[in-house]
C-alpha cells in the first residue's frame, strides 16, 4: 500500500499523494495538536475541561478514521509514558485507572467515527460536520460516564450531571468551532485546484 491517508478527506485530498512517511507525519503533528490544546484546561471538580475533544474530534474529520485513531492512539501513548500530554501537563497511565479515563480510552473510537462520517462526505457541509462531530463527542461522553460511575462509585443520576451534563455547553461551542473549519478548507481548496477563479 502506497498511501494511508484516504483522499476523500480533507487534509488527504490536501496533500495527496500520501506515502507512509507522510502519514506517519501527520500521526505525529496531530498526536502533538491534541496535546496543546489538552493544555487549556478549566478544572471541574475531578474531570477539567479541556481541548481535547476539539483536538480529537477534528483529528478524526480532517485525517480519516484510520489515521485519525492513529494519531489519537500515538497521543495517548506519548503521555502514557510520561510526556507530559494529558490534560493540564499531566502524565503517566494512572490516568487511564482514574475519572477521567473513560473520556482517554473512547478517544481513538470517537476519531475513528468521525472520521468515517468524513470519508462520506459528512465533512463538506457544515450541518452534517456538525452531526459527525456531536456524534463522536456522545461516543466520548457515554464512556466517560461509565466509567466515572464505576471509578468513583456515584450513582448514575449523579454522575451523569457530573461527568456529561456540566461538559455540554462547552462541546457544543467545540462542536461548531471545529465544524466550522471543515467546510471551509473544502472551499479554499477547490478554489485553490481552480487557480484561485470563482464563477
Amino acid at each position: 500500500m502506497n498511501s494511508y491517508a484516504n483522499t476523500d478527506t480533507l487534509i488527504g485530498a490536501a496533500l495527496a499523494p500520501l506515502d507512509w512517511t507522510r502519514s506517519f507525519g501527520l500521526v505525529i503533528v496531530f498526536s502533538l495538536f491534541i496535546a496543546a490544546c489538552a493544555q487549556f484546561a478549566i478544572p471541574l471538580g475531578d474531570v477539567p475541561m479541556t481541548g481535547q475533544t476539539f483536538a480529537v474530534l477534528l483529528t478524526g474529520a480532517l485525517l480519516g478514521s484510520r489515521l485519525g485513531a492513529a494519531a489519537v492512539i500515538a497521543y495517548l501513548i506519548e503521555g502514557a509514558v510520561g510526556l507530559p500530554f494529558f490534560a493540564a501537563g499531566g502524565s503517566g497511565i494512572a490516568r487511564f485507572m482514574g475519572p477521567t479515563g473513560g473520556y482517554l480510552i473512547a478517544f481513538p473510537a470517537a476519531a475513528y467515527v468521525t472520521g468515517a462520517f468524513a470519508e462520506y462526505g459528512w465533512d463538506k457541509r457544515y450541518h452534517t460536520a456538525v452531526i459527525a462531530m456531536a456524534i463522536g463527542s456522545v461516543v466520548i461522553l457515554g464512556s466517560g460516564w461509565a466509567f466515572y460511575t464505576v471509578v468513583t462509585q456515584t450513582p448514575a443520576d449523579v454522575s451523569f450531571k457530573l461527568a456529561v451534563l456540566r461538559f455540554l455547553p462547552g462541546d457544543v461551542i467545540k462542536i461548531a468551532l471545529g465544524a466550522a473549519v471543515l467546510p471551509t478548507g473544502w472551499a479554499l481548496l477547490k478554489r485553490r485546484a481552480s487557480g484561485g477563479k470563482t464563477d
